[in-house]
């Protein structure tokens, strides 16, 4: 069974980089009817928030990405320490004392010497008197795992069969001189307890999924499949990253944008399928990561409003009635309100606009040498209530009394009565309308 997994950390609001990943592992396991896990990494307890926890599952919920269990690694730091015990008592896992001021000199040293940056393993030539005597010194002792120095390799579901020397990657850092286990560990103990048999994350773990191999293996594991998919970048292709606070699932959901948006772009960005809505179901259907390439992949928030607004416009009646009662739209006119302004949105927002044109009248856009024709067009307009037919008898009343015709007819009148240049056929406005400002 397809066992995928989505780990956050609950340090602040998610963004459309972290959706790539929960979208790829969600979408894999609802193909194959498997279980989609959402794992809070809280190990940090001074910058986890119950705030954000609480983002994090309502961001999910809305865009549909439902999630078969909640694992907290903050309630399994025992799991974590009976590991690390059992590295210990195999040689794998052992101290060192370095302060970063050291280990930055000489990562500098072996550059100047053409050699990989990468840590000389000083620790494992330390005995107990010289740890005793560290420690005596105010220095605080932390733990790396002991690399195999030979080559690590998988075949990658997006790209393709990769192989790196495991000499040429530093041990890594495990857990930390306080204690706090550290993501790749906890990570790999937890994918193995927890059975995942795949795993999809951007780009920038590949170094990550090698050390994490072997902290499997070492711990009993059988490693699972790994992609990487490509990270996002900047509609010009530019780093993202500085932008990425913008571009929280939170700030587009305040913002308007409708899930079907988000999901159908960000499950084909970069894919070759052409973007547009579709289910969940839909999407999974079609989810292939072989489509997806290695080079980066553009994103551009603009492309949502497209896809928002074609979501939004084919919604029935049903899915908005609530909404328009909220508005204070009337029950008798409140289809006719939606059937009438629904094509000229983009965001549902956006219906508070209309509803406000028609039930308190807009301000009049009047060009200055239209003034003396719109003034006269208004005596010649009734009071409400109005009916499909009022703005063909009203225009054609003008027309008579003016002389004008066609669009310096037309339009000089419905912007005085809309505000707008652009609308909904003057026709369907009309019996909407309860206050026309310009007749005063």
């Amino acid at each position: 069974m397809t066992i995928t997994r989505f780990a956050p950390s609950p340090t602040g609001h998610i963004h459309v980089g972290n959706l790539r990943t929960a979208l790829f592992n969600h979408l894999i396991a609802r193909k194959s009817g498997g279980t989609f896990i959402l794992r809070l990494d809280d190990t940090d307890q001074e910058r986890s928030k119950e705030e954000y926890v609480d983002g994090i599952k309502r961001d999910l919920d809305w865009l549909g990405l439902h999630w078969d269990r909640v694992e907290r690694q903050s309630l399994r730091l025992d799991r974590y320490r009976a590991e690390a015990e059992a590295l210990r008592a195999s040689g794998r896992l052992y101290e060192v004392f370095e302060t970063p001021t050291e280990l930055d000199l000489k990562r500098k040293k072996q550059l100047n010497m053409g050699r990989p940056p990468v840590y000389d393993r000083t620790g494992l030539g330390l005995s107990a008197a010289d740890k005793d005597k560290l420690r005596a010194e105010g220095r605080e002792g932390y733990w790396r795992f002991q690399l195999d120095q030979s080559r690590i390799e998988w075949t990658d579901g997006i790209l393709g069969d990769i192989s790196i020397d495991a000499a040429s990657v530093s041990d890594p850092v495990l857990i930390r001189a306080d204690g706090q286990v550290l993501y790749t560990f906890a990570s790999s103990v937890d994918d193995t307890d927890m059975g995942v048999t795949d795993i999809v994350r951007g780009s920038d773990h590949v170094t990550n999924t090698a050390t994490q191999i072997q902290i499997i293996q070492a711990i009993g594991g059988t490693p699972p499949s790994f992609a990487h998919h490509s990270l996002l970048t900047g509609a010009k292709g530019e780093e993202l990253s500085k932008r990425i606070g913008a571009l929280s699932l939170k700030d587009l959901r305040e913002a308007g944008v409708a899930p079907e948006a988000l999901l159908g772009l960000m499950a084909r960005l970069g894919s070759g399928v052409p973007v547009g809505l579709a289910s969940l179901d839909e999407l999974a259907a079609g989810f292939d990561l072989s489509q997806f390439g290695a080079s980066p992949t553009k994103f551009d928030a603009d492309d949502l409003w497209p896809l928002t607004r074609e979501r939004n416009q084919a919604l029935p009646f049903a899915a908005v009635a609530d909404r328009i009662a909220a508005l204070g739209v009337p029950e008798a006119q409140a289809e006719r309100f939606w059937r009438v302004a629904s094509q000229n949105i983009t965001r549902l927002e956006d219906l508070e606009a209309w509803w406000q044109i028609f039930s308190a009248g807009a301000e009049p856009q009047i060009d200055p040498e239209d003034a003396e024709f719109v003034a006269q067009a208004m005596t010649l307009l009734p009071p409400p209530p109005y009916s499909e037919a009022s703005w063909g008898a009203w225009t054609a009343a003008v027309k008579e009394a003016t002389g004008r015709k066609g669009k310096g007819l037309f339009m000089p009148l419905r912007k005085a009565v809309t505000g707008q240049a652009h609308g909904p056929e003057m026709s369907d406005v009309m019996p909407l309308l309860q206050v026309v400002k310009a007749r005063g």
